[in-house]
């Protein structure tokens, strides 16, 4: 899903931005993902305090999550650059994600953590 997003936003800026598209595409999926991993989270953290599960310290959670997102932008970063990314765009269809999606699913997945934050 994040290797068509971020083929999707390289065709699409590679055009406007020529070289610098490679690693606004990389913040792009990294801005993605960590989105979409977050509102994992939340909803799991909501769904645990309606069951009243065992919370950890916010100490901890804020380690957990920058050891995440570090993790995330390393293994990103290993991903697309170099061959792996020729490969992906040699492979990918030529009908890429609509370019409102792409706007769109990162908002709406933030959108989403902060509701289900509040929910907690």
């Amino acid at each position: 899903m994040f290797d068509n997003f971020y083929i999707s936003f390289l065709n699409y800026t590679k055009s406007k931005l020529g070289r610098k598209a490679m690693p606004v595409s990389l913040y792009y999926v990294n801005v993605v993902e960590i989105a979409f991993y977050g509102l994992i989270t939340s909803f799991f953290a909501a769904f645990a305090s309606q069951l009243n599960i065992g919370k950890i310290s916010s100490e901890k959670a804020i380690i957990l999550s920058v050891l995440c997102v570090f993790f995330i932008y390393l293994k990103n970063w290993m991903r697309y650059n170099g061959k792996r990314r020729n490969v992906l765009n040699a492979k990918s269809p030529k009908n890429n994600v609509q370019q409102w999606k792409l706007v769109m699913f990162p908002i709406a997945c933030i959108v989403l953590t902060i509701i289900f934050y509040q929910a907690i």
